[in-house]
């Protein structure tokens, strides 16, 4: 268990609003957890303190080359004032998954999880309860030697940060439009696709201007090689309802492993609702489509939850799925996980972690 030491703020922020729309990930709490590591030492000095920048050496090893990792995960509270987080654990093992990977040195799942209740306990103030909101959480791990070299290493700071968010869309459950993206690729088998980490972000911005200048939210990745398969949105997991059956492209190696993903499949599952993982090609999808087959199309994600699609986009064809509105199992997936979230239903797969 971390020793964690605590510096409350003299000079406490002013609360946004929260009865008016909030925007996502642009205001930040009073405070903020940090922990050093060094190597033959391990993580110490795990501490909250308040909000504020931060010092690196422009030598720091992280605007070089790369070497960080972050994770995203939401708090919430019930009407009786009660704070939760869900499914945590799933977070730090997915942080200890992007470690391996780059290279970064593991963090102990109960300490991740215990830092992140702790920084939230200490603002808990700050979490929103309006319908749509909650406090999004930032972990990230940056690497911070003085050091021009490739190598991994030997001194990292994890932090958490805090921000208290609307909706990820601004027309929140109001489906979207994603453009199937066939000149760029993201992520390749043996990448680091599957990891949570800047680069496969940065090397999405090209495609996702080229995608929001024609009116479209995000992008749909396909396979780095073939060009072929369906593989994730740039913010979120992808599924579909195709003649009855909740489909999604199967884990491997170049998609990200999400925890709502992870939590949609569960759920069918437990619900005898049919489901695959598996490799569906774009192919595929415009003949399900065209054969009216095709019934629902939603993302999954921390930020968004549930994020309905309403149109596609691929090369010069554009496809209206239903009739653009969500769909009835979008809209069923969505009150029943942010149900949960929330406190306001039954927690059955005891995925929420109370503070």
């Amino acid at each position: 268990m971390l020793n964690i030491r605590v510096e409350k703020t003299t000079n406490p922020k002013i609360k946004p609003d929260f009865t008016k729309p909030l925007p996502f990930g642009k205001i930040f709490t009073d405070h903020m957890f940090i922990m050093n590591y060094t190597e033959g030492k391990g993580w110490y000095d795990a501490r909250i303190v308040p909000y504020g920048k931060i010092e690196l050496d422009p030598s720091a090893m992280v605007f070089h080359y790369g070497q960080e990792m972050f994770e995203g995960l939401k708090a919430y509270r019930n009407e009786d004032g009660e704070c939760f987080l869900f499914r945590p654990d799933m977070n730090a093992k997915r942080t200890n998954a992007t470690n391996e990977r780059l290279c970064i040195p593991e963090l102990p799942v109960e300490d991740f999880v215990q830092a992140v209740k702790a920084v939230v306990d200490i603002d808990r103030d700050w979490i929103p309860t309006q319908e749509g909101t909650s406090l999004y959480i930032r972990p990230f791990i940056i690497a911070t030697d003085e050091f021009l070299g490739v190598a991994p290493s030997k001194n990292y700071l994890f932090m958490v940060i805090l921000s208290p968010s609307g909706a990820y869309y601004a027309n929140g459950l109001q489906p979207v439009g994603i453009w199937i993206e066939d000149e760029y690729v993201r992520a390749v088998k043996g990448g680091m696709g599957f990891a949570k980490t800047g680069g496969n972000y940065a090397c999405s911005l090209a495609a996702q201007e080229k995608a929001h200048a024609d009116g479209y939210s995000q992008v749909l990745w396909l396979d780095g090689v073939e060009r072929k398969y369906i593989e994730e949105v740039g913010a979120m997991n992808i599924f579909f309802k195709i003649d009855g059956k909740i489909v999604t492209p199967m884990l491997n190696g170049s998609i990200l492993p999400g925890i709502t993903r992870d939590s949609v499949l569960h759920y069918c599952r437990e619900k005898g609702i049919p489901c695959e993982e598996r490799r569906i090609s774009v192919d595929e999808l415009i003949e399900a489509q065209n054969s009216g087959k095709l019934e629902e199309v939603f993302g999954s994600g921390t930020a968004a939850v549930i994020s309905p699609v309403g149109k596609l986009r691929y090369k010069d064809d554009v496809y209206t799925i239903g009739d653009g509105s969500i769909g009835e199992f979008s809209q069923k997936l969505y009150d029943f996980i942010t149900g949960v979230q929330t406190g306001k239903i039954e927690d059955e797969f005891n995925w929420r972690v109370k503070i």
